[in-house]
């Protein structure tokens, strides 16, 4: 059986920089492009020409793509004047990308609301952007703006629309929920309506994720006929987002009947990549990984009952209904006061640490761990933390350091310019290699002015933390009062990306952050191999 190709439009580095608090620059839109043309997608919008100074500076100097067509974005030429003599649409010309997107009404109340011309003249300027996209050698596409409340509403001039662009050579006639408010069963119905007079090789689809469907419509969309996958990588966008490539690749190319009826530019090997690029992206944003993110997250595969880990661990496919190795995922065993023997098991196992399930070792490790949490330790959220506690009740963790005693001093005063500000102030006396070392701190807050501190010297195993980066802090408080218990959980990263969580409970707040934070160094000199005291 001849599968057909399915195309995927990422639209990232314009639909995603509308998302509230992102903001990318040159230098991340060029690194973006490269992951995606990687991934294998087809098309990579990037921006709109003319409209900032940051896509006027991409598109000036465009990454070289082997792949993916880079496209600019913009708008169809003004009516009343010709595609030579509109400045906007001449710009986006001569960006002279291989593909040209443009937005294009195809409600007729926004053609008389926004843009106050006949439904005739919108037409025109339809026929007339294409005709010139494409005689300057580009590919062209229309991006029919509200196309299904239109056709909802006027269901004629919304076809005579998309009609007018396929007609006019439009590679590429996308149909748009730009409000993200229509269901999954009237984009089936619609879309079917439209590949009747459109060949369904020619139609895309694009929508957003109001309604929490924008993956579900567009699978819709496929189903009915669609051809080009419009989205974003992690479904970043304007207002609740756009459709998640991330989660549109691999329901594509691992679920039936799409799998076998559908090819992708994106293949299965470079699908292990999947994980990575998500993440990628959160670090160019700054953002925290969704931990619950389908395929990707964290938790996607995360399993927290001790039956239930017993029985994945005998026949996953039960359990999981992808493997994650597809996708560069990885299975987790969630470590906490509901597991049994069999979470310990699996969660050492992952961790490199062998022991037989009859070993003591295990039911004393899982009653320390249900002792911890009760008091409020949460293992399954600080793996790191976890791994600590067992190798240290194995007696498989040096004691690279001892903490003698540390102390913290917040001071709010004027500084040399007459600002007023507080500043944190630590001293940390800590004991490597027999020798007493006392080191002092200063930072924004408590944790920051500790952290300066514990890592500004640790004799022989202060370079292993050159790259260390404390990335998150959450504190939450377990009860109530002014003597509350408080758990600390730390989020670090080292210099390849790699990240992990460590977690400090106490009434003192400051001594939970300190017990988190002297994990994960703890944790990263194990993890790096760094020697044993006096070795």
């Amino acid at each position: 059986m001849t599968k057909e190709r399915l195309y995927l439009f990422d639209t990232t580095l314009r639909d995603g920089a509308q998302t509230s608090g992102v903001d990318f620059s040159v230098e991340d839109k060029r690194t973006i492009s490269l992951l995606l043309d990687d991934l294998g997608v087809d098309y990579v919008e990037g921006g709109y020409p003319g409209a900032n100074p940051t896509d006027s500076e991409f598109f000036a100097t465009p990454p070289k793509l082997n792949n993916a067509r880079m496209t600019a974005f913009g708008m169809t030429k003004r009516a009343g004047r010709s595609a030579s003599n509109d400045p906007g649409f001449a710009t986006i010309l001569r960006a002279q990308t291989s593909a040209v997107c443009l937005v294009a009404k195809s409600w007729d109340y926004h053609v008389e609301l926004a843009l106050g011309i006949s439904n005739d003249e919108n037409l025109d300027s339809i026929r007339e952007s294409v005709e010139a996209i494409i005689a300057a050698g580009s590919e062209a596409m229309i991006d029919c703006e509200h196309f299904f409340d239109g056709y909802k509403a006027n269901p004629e001039y919304a076809l005579a629309c998309a009609k007018t662009a396929y007609d006019a050579g439009a590679r590429w006639v996308v149909l748009c929920d730009t409000n993200g408010g229509t269901m999954p069963d009237e984009i089936a119905t619609i879309v079917g309506e439209v590949v009747k007079h459109i060949p369904g090789d020619h139609v895309g689809i694009h929508t957003h994720n109001d309604t929490e469907q924008a993956v579900a419509n567009t699978l819709a969309a496929i189903n009915a006929g669609a051809r080009q996958i419009q989205g974003t990588l992690n479904g970043i966008g304007e207002r609740c987002g756009n459709a998640n490539l991330v989660s549109l690749i691999p329901t594509l190319l691992l679920k039936e009947p799409f799998a076998s009826k559908y090819d992708l530019g994106v293949d299965r090997e470079k699908l292990k990549t999947l994980t990575h690029v998500s993440r990628q992206l959160d670090d160019l944003l700054n953002a925290h990984p969704n931990r619950h993110a389908p395929y990707v997250g964290e938790a996607a595969f995360a399993h927290k009952g001790g039956i239930h880990v017993s029985a994945v661990e005998k026949n996953p496919d039960t359990y999981e209904h992808v493997v994650p190795d597809l996708l560069g995922n990885k299975r987790r065993t969630l470590v906490s006061d509901q597991a049994g023997k069999s979470n310990i098991l699996a969660e050492l196992k992952l961790r490199g640490i062998a022991v037989e399930k009859d070993n003591p070792f295990v039911q004393r490790l899982l009653d320390e761990v249900k002792e911890r949490e009760a008091s409020g330790y949460a293992y399954e959220s600080a793996e790191a933390s976890f791994e600590m506690l067992a190798r240290r009740t194995l007696g498989m963790v040096p004691d690279y350091f001892d903490v003698q005693s540390f102390r913290v001093i917040v001071e709010r005063r004027h500084n040399a310019i007459g600002e007023l500000v507080t500043m944190s102030e630590s001293t940390v006396k800590v004991k490597v290699d027999g020798q007493v070392i006392m080191s002092v701190g200063e930072g924004n807050g408590p944790v920051n002015a500790l952290d300066m501190a514990l890592r500004k010297d640790l004799g022989r195993y202060s370079p292993y933390l050159d790259d260390l980066e404390l990335v998150d802090y959450k504190v939450r408080i377990l009860d109530g009062g002014t003597g509350a218990v408080t758990r600390v959980l730390i989020e670090s990263q080292d210099g390849e990306g790699k990240r992990w969580f460590t977690v400090g409970v106490s009434a003192n707040i400051v001594d939970a952050s300190f017990q988190a934070l002297t994990d994960s160094i703890r944790y990263k000199l194990f993890r790096d191999d760094a020697p044993s005291p006096n070795a």
